[in-house]
């Protein structure tokens, strides 16, 4: 019986889960060559929410970052999240962006990369997935987990192996919102492990208090590798904790090896950290909360956050939940998308457009008329022609596939940023965030030329509330 692995998410994952990703580079390398020691299957330390993160809040440059990590790390596999053709933003990016931002990412530092589409749209996993393996990659297709009438076992186990025959080298159950219940987690993780041979990895949040168990029940179903997170940025809208998981496993037939002493030390290390954000006031104690509504709305606990914000601004608060309703039903009318970046933000914005107006698809954002339009994937449900009618009226819905549309970009980039360009990454960085980027960029030049930085009309970073 083989042992179950860890991948720990402390530098990724779980400060984007609990602090919105604002833990600094220098946080981290102190404590980086200890981590290497312990024997983690990975750790996953880029992607996600921290490229933007990094050049719009800490004034980083996150490839700088990875090669810091990289560096430090001499043992142990770094991984990083990307979503498929969105890459790291939040819309479709042309093939040749993103064929070089898979290379420059393994070039810096990165082994394993965690690819995914919010639609489970494989066609926008091909050249992520190509691309990584010509690299000499390890490329990781993640399934968006949902529930919906459409969303069953059979489900998932026929797109986990259509991403095997597409070249995945090993497939993750990513559930985002913590709505995987422990005996269904049983049952998936068994048939996938009949029906492919290559290694599956399962990852969750503690945010609807199941977590924990749903970890245990895959480990007996014969998964190899799990997520999990050191203590002080564990549980709550993160992940279950490392050390109780190694511990839980102890002196069982899945016990990791892993030396809890160990891990323990190194947990201790975070502890101040954890306790200056929540005096700076950003880790705030609600993500910590359990919300069992979760299994009900499968709202993920980073979308409640951007709806309480958004209701907030428009004065409307009351309606919070007369809007969590309307979220099942915008879903539904719109093909059961996961609730995922960005289909989260999209399904969220329309619900609240749906209440705050008193009429339904009365205002629909560009986004949802352009996903409606097949601009993003084609949904796991045909939208019904009404609501088809209601959103883009006559309007033709494109079938292939979303990239196929764009055209190369990374040369107009090169000439519109020339006079920024310091590496060659920094296309990629222009590419992902223009503006972000463009300020970041004049920061740095006036770093290194001593100038005020007032001068290049650029706002001081700060950190939000």
């Amino acid at each position: 019986m083989a042992k179950p692995k860890i991948t720990e998410t402390i530098f990724r994952d779980a400060h984007q889960s609990l602090i919105a990703t604002r833990m600094k580079t220098d946080e981290m390398l102190p404590i980086a060559e200890r981590l290497d020691e312990v024997g983690f299957h990975s750790l996953e330390v880029w992607g996600g929410a921290t490229f933007d993160s990094c050049l719009r809040y800490l004034n980083e440059d996150p490839w700088e970052r990875l090669r810091k990590l990289r560096k430090v790390f001499k043992k142990t596999k770094l991984q990083m999240l990307l979503r498929g053709q969105n890459l790291l933003g939040y819309k479709n990016y042309p093939d040749d962006v993103v064929e070089e931002f898979v290379k420059k990412s393994i070039g810096n530092g990165i082994d394993i990369i965690r690819i995914f589409d919010a639609l489970n749209d494989i066609r926008n996993l091909r050249t992520s997935i190509e691309a990584t393996k010509k690299s000499g990659g390890h490329a990781q297709a993640a399934i968006s987990y949902t529930i919906s009438p459409v969303h069953d076992i059979e489900y998932y186990v026929k797109l986990s192996k259509e991403m095997e025959s597409m070249g995945a080298d090993s497939i993750c159950i990513k559930d985002m919102s913590g709505i995987l219940l422990p005996y269904t987690a049983y049952e998936l993780v068994s048939k996938l492990k009949k029906e492919i041979k290559i290694p599956i990895q399962l990852h969750s949040h503690f945010t609807s208090g199941v977590a924990n168990q749903t970890y245990m029940k895959g480990i007996e179903a014969g998964v190899d590798i799990v997520d999990t997170a050191l203590s002080p940025f564990s549980m709550g809208t993160s992940q279950p904790s490392t050390e109780s998981m190694i511990a839980a496993l102890k002196d069982s037939p899945y016990d990791t090896g892993l030396d809890l002493g160990l891990v323990a030390e190194i947990a201790d290390y975070f502890k101040p950290i954890r306790e200056k954000y929540i005096k700076e006031g950003i880790l705030n104690p609600k993500v910590l909360a359990v919300d069992s509504k979760t299994l009900i709305n499968q709202v993920p606990g980073g979308m409640l956050s951007n709806l309480v914000s958004q209701l907030e601004k428009q004065g409307s608060l009351d309606k919070f939940d007369e809007v969590l309703n309307e979220i099942p039903k915008v879903r539904e009318d719109l093909g059961f998308p996961p609730l995922v970046t960005p289909m989260s933000q999209m399904v969220g914005t329309q619900a609240v457009f749906n209440i705050i107006l008193g009429e339904r698809y009365k205002m629909v954002p560009s986004e949802v008329r352009n996903y409606v339009k097949g601009l993003y994937g084609k949904p796991a449900v045909p939208i019904s022609s009404e609501i088809k009618k209601k959103i883009i009226g006559d309007e033709e819905v494109y079938s292939g596939r979303p990239a196929d549309l764009l055209e190369p970009q990374l040369e107009k980039i090169k000439s519109e940023i020339k006079e920024y360009i310091e590496q060659d990454e920094d296309v990629l960085t222009y590419a992902s965030f223009p503006q972000v980027a463009v300020s970041f960029f004049q920061h740095r030049q006036a770093e290194k030329y001593k100038i005020d930085s007032s001068l290049l009309n650029v706002e001081e970073k700060t950190y939000p509330v």
